[in-house]
């Protein structure tokens, strides 16, 4: 048997491992995607890292062990939001122009259909059961429901003023939807497809995150600076943290312990520990930075910059040149996740499994 020394070398290697040790929430890589990236999401192997490039009408591939781009998919007309789903082998992309939606195969990383949906769509998200895709329109101010096994709209739920952003309980039963221009979120129960309640949030509400345990929701109000942070149980705002100018996107660490929020002004990434519902730190990334997505295993944060046609890679843990070193394993696991503790890792992939991401507009 290899020794564990070994193994950690040969890890090394594959990782490409300088001397460099970077603290945590440091940018450790910056990637190179097509003009004017948006959405991001991340494969549940953690392997891939799809991007939406608005100003090309592309979605780049990047291989997250290399960090490099290995493919670039043309795709319709002003791609915003992407959501991967749970088993990994497609990718829905809103197409905010064409008012569709593309579906990529990620085997072929060629798009195998497309749906038409509701006016200028943008967030989009995935139930865990991969069943639905929910999509949010943002002039004709409704959701449309595609059915994933035919790729047909099932549906379409009357929400607030322009939506914008939707997350999904980690049980599937609900669907929060970010209203811009009505300061509010509607909740929709995913059984009966209609609106159940409505919170008020701050201004101009854009991205939403679910934490792991499905209690809270962090909503981001780019008018107000804030984050507004949703009881699930309740469907109140049990309180709400003031962040850095403009903040867009935002995403979940898989231990529920972290939220990372993209400000497109600043070039900022604030984390606030869910703990306290404090700005624990922040980060600074590239121009205009709006969408984020973090890796199953917790170990990374990737984050599209708008203005310089890049992603900026966080690393969330303490990482030696690119390979990030969790609590009892190699690659995986110091955040929870699928790498578990002691592993070496995490669910058969070098980066960890599953995907956690946000649509922001």
């Amino acid at each position: 048997m290899t020794s564990v020394a070994a193994t950690f070398a040969i890890v090394l290697g594959i990782a490409g491992v300088g001397s460099v040790t970077a603290a945590a929430d440091t940018v450790i890589d910056t990637i190179g995607v097509g003009e004017f990236p948006l959405g991001v999401a991340i494969t549940p192997d953690g392997a891939r890292t799809y991007v939406s490039n608005f100003g090309d009408d592309t979605v780049s591939v990047i291989d997250n062990v290399s960090n490099a781009p290995i493919e670039t998919i043309p795709i319709g007309d002003g791609p915003f939001g992407v959501a991967i789903t749970p088993d990994g082998t497609r990718a829905y992309v809103a197409n905010f122009f064409d008012d569709s939606v593309s579906v990529i195969d990620t085997g072929t990383n060629m798009v195998t259909t497309t749906v038409t949906v509701g006016e200028d769509p943008r967030g989009v998200a995935i139930t865990p059961d991969g069943t639905r895709a929910y999509v949010a329109n943002g002039v004709d101010d409704s959701v449309s429901v595609i059915d994933t096994g035919t790729n047909m709209v099932t549906t379409t739920v009357t929400v607030g003023d322009f939506p914008r952003g939707v997350a999904i309980t980690p049980d599937g039963t609900r669907a929060y939807v970010t209203n811009f221009l009505d300061e509010s979120v509607s909740v929709i129960d995913t059984g009966t497809n209609m609106v159940v309640t409505t919170v008020m949030v701050g201004g101009g509400p854009t991205g939403v995150a679910i934490t792991p345990n499905g209690t809270r929701a962090y909503v981001t109000n780019q008018f107000d600076n804030t984050v507004s942070v949703i009881d699930t149980g309740t469907n109140t705002v049990a309180t709400t943290v003031t962040v850095g100018e403009n903040p867009r996107g935002v995403a979940i660490t898989p231990d529920g312990t972290r939220a990372y929020v993209a400000h497109d002004i600043g070039d900022l990434v604030s984390v606030i520990d869910t703990g306290t519902n404090m700005v624990a730190t922040t980060v600074t990334v590239g121009s205009g930075p709006t969408g984020v997505a973090i890796t199953p295993n917790g170990t990374r944060a990737y984050v599209t910059n708008t203005v310089d046609d890049t992603v900026s890679v966080i690393a969330i843990d303490r990482c030696l040149g690119s390979l990030c070193i969790g609590f009892g394993s190699l690659v995986g696991g110091g955040s929870t996740g699928s790498g578990g503790t002691g592993s070496l890792a995490g669910g058969g992939s070098l980066v960890g499994g599953g995907s956690s991401g946000s649509a922001s507009s």
